[in-house]
């Protein structure tokens, strides 16, 4: 069985290093030949690279001798402290875990040094990784990042890739170094989007073939015939963090650049518009509205400032907006803010009538 001594509750006194001790010298001991292997990361599609890497590990020669994840944080209503989603899979797996608040902690640097392993594999951990981290692996440390370096390097590389409406991206395995995503590439591998990719949906297929990369470089990293290719720096792009009030619209922009953004931003923090409703009566209604799912009907059209009244009769299965470009968006998917997500054509459904509009905004 796996232990977990974890890092992250409180900082770690003088008095834990014997424990820290102890706990390494109950740690399985390596098949004589066998190459010791660290993974790191935290989010779910890491989970999922984690159980590929060990389901191969007997096969290939090495052991998943440790496990390091993001401490456990509150979460749910009643925040309670909770595991990564790497984390509950390494305990399934009986694989040790540690949890360091920060790479750089003392305690772990010292645990680690003692364990010697390999190789290091991160995947989306979360932690910077210094250079006291990066001495100790035998072989160096590998990562896998989602998009074809050196473009969108930095903490959301496929988000910024679709909002930049790319046609091809990928993934790299490079070996870590103290730049962000500078190292030098180990291997690629090409993905050819349809244009309907989201977020989510993307990370997760690009980690799964990322890790299939991993898997085939291993041998050659172990035997010390890989041949790294240094990144041309020079055509570096990068790839910031999302931040919220990026994540609205009120169709000034072409129907492209709102479908890519819709794609891009799918999960967190959304993409929201503002729209009005009003009855026969005139009682008008303002609806903050979440755009899940669209396509563009028509990317190029002539300026159509004064258009704001959506035809909702104009097509079956889609909210039919004109942007002011002229340029027009179907909204097949949305939600109403406080209400579930839903098809367009049941929230059509629900106007009974009333009239609808893309809210006015000044110029």
């Amino acid at each position: 069985m796996g232990f977990c001594f974890e890092f992250c509750l409180a900082p770690i006194r003088s008095s834990a290093r014997p424990a820290i001790r102890r706990s390494l010298s109950t740690m399985r001991l390596s098949a004589e030949g066998t190459k010791k292997l660290v993974f790191l990361g935290s989010p779910t599609f890491a989970a999922d690279s984690l159980k590929k890497l060990n389901s191969a590990s007997k096969a290939m020669g090495y052991e998943l001798s440790l496990v390091v994840t993001q401490p456990p944080q509150p979460a749910g209503r009643k925040r309670i402290l909770t595991p990564t989603p790497v984390h509950a899979v390494a305990e399934e797996l009986e694989i040790d875990v540690l949890t360091p608040p920060k790479a750089s902690d003392p305690d772990f640097i010292e645990f680690l040094e003692k364990l010697e392993p390999d190789l290091c594999v991160t995947a989306a951990y979360g932690n910077f990784l210094p250079s006291k981290f990066l001495r100790i692996p035998r072989h160096g440390t590998i990562n896998i990042h989602p998009s074809l370096l050196p473009l969108f390097r930095g903490a959301a590389p496929v988000p910024r890739a679709l909002e930049a409406g790319v046609d091809t991206t990928g993934v790299t395995i490079m070996f870590t170094v103290l730049e962000m995503d500078a190292g030098p590439i180990i291997s690629q591998r090409e993905v050819t989007l349809k244009g309907d990719e989201k977020s989510h949906e993307l990370l997760d297929s690009l980690f799964d073939i990322g890790t299939d990369e991993v898997l085939n470089v291993i041998p050659s990293i172990f035997d010390a015939t890989v041949e790294p290719v240094e990144q041309d720096h020079s055509k570096a792009t990068h790839a910031d963090k999302m931040r919220k009030e990026e994540g609205v619209t009120a169709f000034t922009e072409n129907a492209v650049r709102i479908h890519n953004k819709i794609r891009a931003f799918a999960g967190w923090p959304g993409v929201w518009a503002e729209f009005i409703s009003e009855t026969a009566k005139g009682v008008r209604e303002e609806l903050r509205i979440k755009l899940i799912t669209s396509r563009v009907h028509e990317a190029e059209g002539g300026p159509a400032l004064g258009v704001h009244e959506i035809n909702l009769g104009a097509c079956k299965d889609a909210l039919r907006v004109v942007c002011d470009d002229g340029s027009v968006l179907d909204i097949l998917e949305l939600q109403p803010q406080g209400k579930k997500p839903m098809p367009a054509k049941q929230f059509k459904g629900s106007l009974q009538g009333k009239t609808f509009s893309r809210k006015r905004v000044p110029h």
